[in-house]
């Protein structure tokens, strides 16, 4: 299913090879490329992020008004994203867009031999074997799994570290809710990392390493910024109403 998008990537990894010779360091090229390129979408999906952290009060309460009527509750909550521009799935995109990628980059990393043959998949010595995992190299002593075993570690702590960062945009049992989740996620890691090659390691590792360096220096002052906005355009959006309503008072009625 994924088989054309697998060739793709290939390819692209095979020309970054050729400059490239390490196949670690290729490896972190590729992550730079398909960061770089999901950039614009994910700054889109913080500041979807944000303005959902502002309307959340305004969408409990159509919630608790309409309780009891379940369509309305519907048309009220659709009406109110369409007056207020809102698409309710616009974080979720870059997460979509990503899924069939990273599952391609799976199946080649996994399978990199398959690919290119008579190869030496490493990592300038950091990593020996790209194709190595935790747990095939546990049995040879700590020494020569100690690099797995780091690599392993990174991935947990490196998906803990992006949720807990978040939750700091959260309140309450919400905030609670998204740092128990990290933690669950971060041990779930450990858990489906042990048996993954060294190479699905390194781009998950990196990959998560960007995501962490860019919610430092960029994407929390993009999620600031589009609060303040929506902030302020709903402090306007009353007086707007009361305008209009003025207006219309203010006009004169036809006589019958």
């Amino acid at each position: 299913m994924w088989d054309w998008i697998v060739n793709i990537l290939f390819q692209i990894l095979k020309i970054i090879q050729s400059f490239a010779v390490d196949w670690g360091l290729s490896i972190i090229i590729l992550v730079i490329i398909v960061r770089l390129l999901l950039t614009p979408l994910m700054l889109k999906s913080s500041k979807s992020t944000a303005r959902m952290q502002v309307l959340q009060p305004k969408l409990q309460e159509l919630q608790e008004r309409y309780a009891d009527d379940p369509q309305r509750q519907a048309e009220e909550m659709q009406k109110f994203y369409s007056e207020n521009k809102f698409n309710p799935f616009g974080s979720c995109l870059p997460l979509l867009i990503q899924m069939p990628i990273l599952f391609a980059l799976f199946t080649l990393l996994n399978n990199l031999p398959q690919y290119f043959s008579g190869e030496n998949f490493s990592f300038y010595g950091i990593l020996p074997d790209l194709q190595a995992s935790a747990a095939g190299t546990i049995g040879q002593g700590f020494g020569p799994a100690a690099p797995y075993l780091i690599a392993l570690a990174l991935f947990a702590v490196l998906t803990l570290i992006p949720q807990l960062w978040m939750s700091r945009n959260q309140t309450g049992q919400q905030a609670s809710s998204m740092r128990m989740m990290a933690v669950v996620m971060a041990v779930m890691m450990l858990w489906i990392g042990w048996g993954l090659p060294a190479g699905v390691l390194l781009y998950y590792d990196v990959s998560s390493a960007w995501q962490v360096a860019q919610q430092l220096f960029v994407t929390q002052k993009v999620i600031e910024k589009a609060k303040a906005e929506e902030e302020e355009r709903m402090k306007n959006a009353p007086i707007e109403v009361n305008v209009v309503r003025r207006e219309r008072k203010q006009r004169p009625h036809k006589k019958k």
